[in-house]
């Protein structure tokens, strides 16, 4: 089982404790993770479920690729972090 966590920010707006479900896919790891908390999914996708602009994933220390359809493979043993992207200059 993927392991899922969110950063502190997120965990401010939305109670998302690390955890740990199965999934082939980013986007199945985070539909698992959203069908037990259905509030933080409006955080992190959009209504089409692409990742939202000020959102950024990593999986297994790579940053994801298809922020689209979310269809970056999941090893079953790899960490997904889910944090709020830095922009500025």
């Amino acid at each position: 089982m993927a392991r899922v966590v969110f950063t502190r920010n997120l965990q401010r707006h939305v109670p998302c404790p690390p955890t740990t479900v199965d999934g082939a896919t980013v986007a199945e790891v985070l539909e698992a993770v959203f069908s037990a908390n259905d509030r933080l999914r409006s955080y992190v996708v959009d209504e089409r479920g692409a990742l939202r602009k000020h959102m950024v994933v990593f999986v297994d220390g790579h940053q994801l690729v298809d922020r689209s359809t979310l269809s970056d493979a999941v090893n079953p043993d790899g960490e997904i972090y889910v944090m709020q992207a830095l922009s500025g200059g």
